[in-house]
C-alpha cells in the first residue's frame, strides 16, 4: 500500500500501462463464476456417483439379482 496525499492506494492502480489494466479488469471480473462453480459442483457428484456404482455394482449383481433369479426358479 502506497500512502499519498489523496490516501492509500495500492500499487496496480498507479500502473498504467494498457497490459496492467487488462489483467486488473481481468481479476475484478466475476462473471462466469457462477457456472463455473456449478460445473465444479455437478463434477463432484458426478465422481462420487461413479464411485458408488464401481463399488456397489457387484455386490448388487451377484448377491441382489442372484437373490431374485433363484427365487423366480
Amino acid at each position: 500500500m502506497i500512502r499519498t496525499a489523496e490516501g492509500p492506494k495500492t500499487m496496480l492502480k498507479n500502473l498504467s500501462s494498457p497490459i496492467m489494466a487488462s489483467v486488473v479488469r481481468f481479476m475484478r471480473d466475476e462473471r462466469g463464476a457462477t457456472a463455473i462453480e456449478y460445473a465444479l459442483v455437478a463434477s463432484g457428484i458426478a465422481v462420487a456417483i461413479a464411485s458408488t456404482v464401481v463399488t456397489l455394482g457387484s455386490a448388487v449383481k451377484n448377491n441382489l439379482y442372484g437373490n431374485v433369479a433363484t427365487a423366480l426358479k
